[in-house]
């Protein structure tokens, strides 16, 4: 059973960073989206950071400061040359992983530079993840040399599959010529944010990923996408997929665990 959910957004006031892509025009308040979970038999959560608050966590770690930490858990942004101090300071608060938001023609780094090199240490040391939105067929080519850094890699949104059959998807099939990918997850969440339904992708993942390596979330407040789906569709909608549970999961990614 789904109990966990992986990925939502949660800002209590309107400001973004100067190159914002989208900044919504309404909050997405901690007390909603506890309501949400409530409404759906949702027992715990992570908060991710929004990308037009850029690397100002401190939204993310206010929401974290008022939840339960056996619970939740954050995921935040933060420069390449982030401090050991400043790292340790989110885990303090919470946070569990680290995100790249990367989709739309961001730069992605160089795996093999020394600093990416040091920046992945860094992250090994605090126990972080990698959380990684990009499109799939920019994760295609850099899939494997991402599960080699030593931490796990967490796939946002099903990888943004670009190809409706899965067999032709580069990034599935860059995902099945993986010959050890027990540090990969994915999070099947926003398949609106695809052009085409992902359900083939998404049996396509769970034949080849190890199991309990699939979690869930709704993406709430769903930005850019508020006017066309909301909570209780999103929960429902992970019930097409097969997933079968995302407690494992929730333990060995953020700490959680749902069986006590």
């Amino acid at each position: 059973m789904i109990n966990f959910d992986c990925h939502a957004h949660i800002y209590e006031r309107i400001a973004s960073v100067p190159d914002a892509r989208y900044v919504p025009s309404a909050p997405a308040p901690l007390a909603r989206w506890l309501s949400h979970h409530q409404k759906h038999d949702i027992e715990g959560g992570v908060v991710v950071q929004v990308s037009f608050l850029g690397i100002d966590n401190s939204e993310l770690c206010a929401a974290l400061a008022k939840l339960d930490r056996t619970r939740f858990a954050g995921v935040a942004v933060v420069p390449l040359y982030v401090s050991d101090d400043a790292l340790a300071d989110l885990v303090c608060a919470g946070a569990r992983g680290v995100r790249w938001n990367l989709v739309r023609g961001k730069v992605v780094p160089d795996l093999r530079s020394k600093a990416v090199r040091a920046f992945f240490r860094k992250l090994e040391q605090h126990g972080l993840h990698l959380e990684i939105h990009l499109e799939g067929p920019r994760i295609a080519p850099i899939l494997e040399p991402l599960t080699d850094q030593g931490v796990r890699i967490v796939v946002d949104h099903f990888g943004l599959p670009s190809v409706p059959n899965p067999d032709r998807d580069p990034m599935i099939l860059a995902t099945n010529k993986l010959t050890d990918a027990s540090s990969l997850y994915f999070k099947f969440s926003a398949p609106y944010r695809s052009s085409f339904d992902v359900t083939d992708h998404a049996h396509a993942l769970l034949s080849k990923l190890e199991d309990h390596h699939v979690v869930w979330g709704s993406d709430w407040p769903h930005t850019q996408h508020e006017d066309e789906v909301d909570f209780a569709s999103t929960r429902s909608t992970c019930n097409t997929w097969g997933l079968r549970s995302d407690t494992t999961a929730a333990r060995d990614l953020y700490g959680i665990n749902l069986d006590r």
